[in-house]
């Protein structure tokens, strides 16, 4: 799953107004919150229509490619700018690898062999990769026995999905592998940008249009390398990848960045433990997947974990100057997978603080003795 960019534009700081305040003649932000999470959702099932048609690089590549177009038009509809600077564009290239090639390409591969619904949950790992790596690569991240105890809960979760007593049998092991290194994937992007890209002089739309743009042109180099022109498109699958890419990847970016600069990362990142929930949800109403309990189960205790990973020790008093920090995107991806990222994306996803995805990556810069939660990166 993708999300929105980062900016150290005072534009794009957020709103000294009360958190969750509504805009004035703006829809409510739980009304957004909602339709991002069920956009991130659905794009597990998006992507197992998509392969039913076109190989998996094609359906990752349309996906970028209608994703870029919403955003580009967002751009030209507010005069947004590139971003400048060969660094920036540098970071981006490889932030556009992570938070959306590779992962994106991993989730359609994965979803040839593996329900959507396994693919979903998988993606919803992203936060406890995501901790994992900060205890490494980020210094102030530093572990408590409460995020301990949530690594170790949701990797007995990730267990209890896949049936490890049983010996992981009825599921295909390099598919749910490729499901899984995907989320690895948004959590090391999510680590890349927030060491990179924080501070960056850019508008986050600029910035989540560029870096959805640049993974675009690196699957314009590989898909037709790897895959042949399609004989012919039916109409199912077309459609599918459209509605992945527009809405799983372009517009929900739109809307992860508006809900962040309304309430805060910290509770936009919520959307990620909506997102299994309503891909296992799909897959099962709409495309008829099996679900055994384990599935479910583990669910719940791999997102327990994940949000005990979340929590934070005692805050320190906050500093009269005024900190920046950012909010990375992902897109599920997730997006999340799909998502999220969650991811947008779904993604995903783009996760919660500091990884997923999902997604994109957003900043703001926070006044004097704001909430330090505030300013926390999100990932679905």
């Amino acid at each position: 799953m993708s999300r929105p960019s980062p900016s150290a534009s005072p534009s794009s700081a957020l709103p000294s107004s009360s958190p969750g305040a509504p805009r004035p003649g703006g829809v409510d932000w739980r009304v957004r919150f909602g339709t991002l999470a069920l956009i991130w959702g659905f794009s597990f099932l998006f992507i197992k229509v998509g392969t039913d048609g076109f190989a998996p690089f094609q359906v990752t590549f349309g996906r970028l490619l209608f994703g870029t177009a919403v955003l580009a038009v967002a751009m030209v509809a507010k005069r947004d700018r590139l971003p400048r600077g060969a660094r920036t564009w540098g970071h981006l290239a490889v932030a556009a690898f992570l938070l959306n090639a590779l992962p994106f390409s991993l989730f359609s591969y994965a979803e040839l062999t593996i329900p959507s619904t396994l693919a979903g949950i998988c993606n919803a790992t992203t936060p406890l990769w995501g901790m994992l790596l900060s205890l490494v690569a980020l210094s102030e991240d530093r572990p408590t026995r409460v995020r301990a105890a949530g690594l170790g809960i949701g990797f007995i979760g990730v267990l209890t999905v896949l049936g490890a007593w049983q010996g992981f049998s009825g599921l295909d092991v390099t598919g749910t592998a490729m499901a899984l290194l995907a989320s690895f994937s948004y959590a090391v992007g999510w680590i890349y940008v927030r060491r990179t890209l924080a501070g960056t002089d850019a508008s986050n739309l600029s910035l989540a249009g560029t870096q959805v743009g640049l993974a675009t042109v690196q699957l314009a180099i590989v898909t037709p390398l790897f895959t042949s022109w399609p004989e012919h498109f039916e109409i199912m699958p077309l459609l599918s990848v459209v509605a992945l890419g527009a809405l799983g990847t372009g517009a929900a970016m739109l809307l992860q960045y508006g809900v962040v600069t309304e309430v805060g990362p910290t509770t936009a990142s919520m959307v990620t433990y909506f997102i299994p929930v309503i891909a296992t949800a799909a897959g099962v109403a709409v495309l008829g997947e099996g679900l055994t309990w384990n599935t479910p189960v583990g669910a719940v205790i791999v997102l327990a974990g994940a949000a005990l990973t979340q929590t934070r020790g005692p805050r320190r008093a906050a500093r009269r100057e005024p900190v920046r920090d950012h909010v990375p995107t992902a897109t599920q991806t997730a997006t999340p997978a799909g998502t999220p990222t969650p991811a947008m994306t779904p993604a995903t996803p783009a996760a919660p603080t500091a990884p997923a995805a999902p997604t994109a990556t957003a900043a703001s810069t926070a006044p004097a003795g704001a909430d330090p939660d505030r300013s926390r990166p999100v990932a679905q």
